[in-house]
């Protein structure tokens, strides 16, 4: 939950699937503006993968390609807004959008705020490490995870859901770690630059129903792309 919070309660599958692939294929337009080759595009090229995994079709895939890289005669004019603040008891968040009406999304995120806390900018990110982030499932028992974080060029890692393993890695070098995993027994899941919490907080059961509320009202906006929180587990 501390590198990157996930609505754990989601509303009917075709709808949540829904907002995966929107938020998806903004991410899509925006790194399609730097070029729609993902062979010559590392950003492109990541965002495509966890497309693919998400089962999105190669037809919605392909539009945002060309859609992105200005190649139906569409301007793509999404702007990437970031706010920090806290959720109910302190909790430190920092919530990223990509939205095409500043004044709408401004004024509804604030609205959605009044249970926490909204801060200037700054007011939380010194909590936080901006990294790289890869979760990789391992393709043999064998694989040994220390070993493929050091030969990858990864700074750490630490056990992920389902078996996988999560691989931290400097900005930079996210996409050198992602194309190295695989060559040491692991395949690449998904890959992202993010926000990791320096100080996790735990809560009491009472207090982190309160505040998964909080979040699951924030995730839930069209415009919100990612929701980092400051909470251990």
């Amino acid at each position: 939950m501390g590198a990157q919070w996930k609505a754990r309660h989601r509303e009917a599958a075709a709808n949540a699937k829904g907002r995966i692939f929107g938020k998806l294929a903004k991410e899509i337009m925006i790194a399609a503006r730097a070029g729609s080759d993902p062979d010559m595009n590392p950003r492109l090229r990541l965002v495509v993968e966890q497309a693919k995994k998400a089962s999105m079709t190669r037809e919605t895939l392909e539009r945002a390609i060309k859609k992105g890289a200005g190649l139906l005669g569409e301007a793509v004019n999404f702007e990437k807004l970031t706010y920090e603040g806290f959720a109910p008891h302190k909790v430190p968040v920092i919530v990223e959008c990509l939205t095409d009406n500043i004044n709408r999304t401004v004024a509804e995120i604030r609205v959605l705020f009044r249970k926490g806390q909204l801060g200037a900018s700054g007011s939380v990110a010194w909590d936080f490490d901006y990294l790289g982030m890869i979760e990789a499932a391992p393709t043999s028992a064998d694989a040994d995870p220390e070993l493929a974080a050091i030969e990858a060029g990864a700074q750490d890692f630490e056990p992920a859901e389902n078996g996988a393993t999560l691989f931290l890695s400097d900005v930079t070098d996210l996409d050198t770690v992602c194309r190295a995993l695989p060559a040491h027994g692991f395949t690449v899941l998904s890959a992202q630059l993010g926000y990791r919490p320096k100080n996790p907080m735990t809560l009491t059961d009472a207090e982190l129903e309160e505040v998964e509320a909080f979040l699951d009202a924030i995730d839930a906006h069209d415009d919100v792309q990612n929701v980092y929180v400051g909470l251990a587990g």
